[in-house]
């Protein structure tokens, strides 16, 4: 079968750099305060998808980063973005609550109405557990969002919103368990494990033709990707997914796969 052709759709990206970036809690099973952090290696690697999102004719926006705020530099968790409108972030941990002014004081200094702008009523980390897919709003529970942000976003973008229960905590945000390929088609790539049997079949139900990540390239985050329709952009250690990842791909799709040093969410 021929592949599908693909067409990148052009997206703007908000990015924080990681000037203060560092480890000194530990609010996912990821984060280890006793190993170093490189910055001017995270630096490098943050210059490096910088520039990938520019040089495949995005744009990309940039929020001032905080020097108590370390973990800023995970911008997509700060708001999530339909359409124009904007649902802000209301952080589970103590050690980020604070992110989420910042990130509705640069959306409204940077022209959208505040009719447009919603402060939330209930826990959700933004991008970080809403997905938004050509006919859905996927939204994550379990370790961090509410369930009742769910229905708060439903109401405020006017989507049909799915919620899927995350089991494994290190896969604490729907960001780290799956990624739309396409949001024009529906076309996802996801870890099973990562999901309650009831989420797992509400994914298989909506998705039969989604691409499945082994255990290997979940745990190297792989699925902690972005894609603008034809490339995607993910984890240079997610072999799996590069490429010829997949042979369930092969005859249908025509991606672009990139390596990037983009991290977990926090």
């Amino acid at each position: 079968m021929r592949p599908t052709p693909r067409t990148s759709s052009p997206r703007r990206y908000l990015m924080c750099p990681p000037t203060h970036f560092t480890v000194t809690y530990s609010i996912n099973p990821w984060m280890d305060p006793t190993k170093p952090v490189d910055l001017p290696l995270a630096l490098a690697q943050w210059e490096d998808l910088r520039d990938r999102y520019r040089s495949l004719g995005h744009t990309v926006e940039l929020l001032e980063p905080a020097p108590a705020l370390p973990d800023m530099v995970f911008a997509a968790n700060g708001a999530t973005v339909v359409e124009g409108r904007v649902l802000g972030a209301k952080f589970a941990h103590a050690e980020r609550v604070d992110e989420a002014a910042a990130h509705l004081a640069w959306f409204r200094r940077n022209g959208w109405a505040e009719d447009a702008v919603r402060v939330p009523e209930h826990v959700n980390e933004g991008e970080g557990d809403f997905a938004v897919t050509a006919s859905w709003i996927l939204a994550g529970r379990g370790f961090r969002s509410s369930p009742l942000s769910h229905g708060e976003a439903q109401e405020f973008f006017g989507r049909p919103v799915i919620g899927l229960e995350l089991v494994d905590p290190r896969y604490y945000h729907l960001d780290t368990a799956l990624c739309v390929l396409d949001d024009a088609r529906d076309e996802v790539m996801y870890y099973p494990d990562a999901f309650s049997p009831g989420s797992r079949a509400v994914l298989a139900r909506l998705f039969p033709d989604a691409l499945i990540a082994t255990g290997e390239d979940a745990a190297a985050l792989g699925l902690n990707a972005v894609s603008d329709g034809r490339h995607v952009l993910l984890p240079q250690a997610a072999v799996g997914l590069f490429g010829p990842c997949a042979p369930a791909a092969s005859s249908r799709s025509a991606w672009t796969w990139a390596n990037s040093s983009r991290a977990a969410a926090a």
